[in-house]
């Protein structure tokens, strides 16, 4: 290479190397600590998909979970790898006999739609007789994996496959029939909201997912939470009651339980980052029952 080439290209080398540096940096972990007088927990929260670079985890991560007897998700292993997930899921998304997705969706909603699906090269007809939430999660999903992120790295399914491999015992805060009616039971203007909001944002989700994953990676609970909480509860109040507030409400008395049992035994909890963040969070609940609460 003549120098004039070397002088052109060094300092985009130099940019390219520190850029994969930076990237290979772990994520800081939205990990606390909670203790009483007999043991403690971790609660950490996930991104349920993620890239390989964001691997490998944090030190604290690591060592949060080598110190848990018992690691706990939103849902067990058992139930998210079951095929009975997905089944269930259909089941629930199903329309009334003799009713169709379109004739739930405005006319700019199914143009909107048609539109989408033919560019996605996804068959509309496939989901002709869902509802417009499951539609949703699809559209959600399709961008997702479009812009390389992949269920499979989330955190916690990697997690779920290190404690199986640890033999760690594993269990979950809710039930996947408990966590499915969450969402099945937005009203109908709730899911049209939904799916519009969806279909409006597919262009620049990428974008977005790119900005919630910096603000995961760097650890910003607070930019995270504005970023997620506040546009539910503005948007979407009482979908933001059902998935979160709800649910974190269902599972304090369980994790309470975790800390107020005399065993010594200690757990780690893996759950969606929102449900530890704000108000409404896991760790603002716990902070005010008196529990010692750490960030590591």
């Amino acid at each position: 290479m003549s120098k004039a080439a070397l002088k052109k290209w060094l300092p985009l080398l130099l940019l390219s190397l520190c850029c994969s540096c930076a990237q290979a940096e772990p994520p800081k972990p939205l990990l606390w600590k909670v203790g009483d007088a007999d043991n403690h927990i971790y609660l950490l929260g996930s991104f349920h998909a993620l890239k390989p670079e964001d691997y490998p985890v944090a030190p604290a991560v690591d060592a949060a979970f080598a110190d848990a007897e018992t690691v706990v998700f939103e849902l067990s292993p058992q139930e998210m790898q079951s095929p009975e997930l997905m089944q269930k899921m259909l089941r629930a998304a199903a329309q009334p006999p003799g009713r169709t997705l379109e004739q739930n969706l405005s006319p700019r909603s199914w143009q909107q739609l048609q539109a989408y699906t033919s560019e996605r090269g996804l068959p509309l007809q496939t989901f002709e007789h869902f509802d417009p939430w499951f539609m949703a999660l699809v559209i959600s999903s399709t961008e997702m994996q479009r812009t390389g992120f992949d269920p499979k790295q989330g955190l916690d399914q990697q997690l779920m496959t290190r404690a199986a491999d640890a033999g760690k015992p594993t269990r979950g805060l809710e039930s996947v029939d408990e966590q499915i009616a969450a969402l099945d039971s937005m009203s109908e203007e709730e899911q049209r909201q939904a799916l519009t909001e969806a279909l409006d944002e597919s262009a620049t989700m990428k974008s977005e997912l790119d900005t919630l994953h910096a603000q995961w990676r760097a650890g910003d609970d607070k930019a995270l939470f504005a970023a997620m909480g506040t546009k539910l509860q503005h948007e979407y109040p009482k979908l933001y009651q059902r998935i979160d507030v709800d649910r974190n409400n269902a599972w304090l008395p369980k994790i309470r339980q975790m800390l107020d049992q005399q065993s010594g035994t200690d757990t780690l909890v893996v759950v969606g980052s929102l449900h530890l963040l704000g108000p409404d969070g896991l760790i603002a609940k716990l902070k005010a029952a008196g529990y010692k609460v750490e960030r590591l």
